[in-house]
């Protein structure tokens, strides 16, 4: 089971992650597997909590969005 995310915004050509990236808390939970993954595309990044472990989740999630808002004024989140 898991909540998907789109975090959409238009992504400025020559985008780099690597700051966001190494904010991001780890995504792998020790026994229980993946905690979160994401992708980032054309329109935005797709984000996906397996509902493992909220707080981690929730500190990704709220970087990707602080991330989208740095990029652009207007960001908009939608639950899939």
């Amino acid at each position: 089971m898991s909540t998907e995310y789109k975090i959409r915004f238009n992504v400025p050509q020559g985008y780099d992650p690597s700051k966001l990236f190494s904010t991001l808390p780890n995504p792998i939970h020790k026994s229980v597997g993946e905690i979160y993954n994401y992708t980032i595309e054309q329109d935005g990044f797709y984000f996906v909590d397996h509902l493992i472990d909220e707080a981690v989740a929730a500190i990704a999630f709220r970087r990707f969005v602080d991330e989208a808002l740095r990029c652009r004024e207007c960001v908009e989140v939608i639950e899939l």
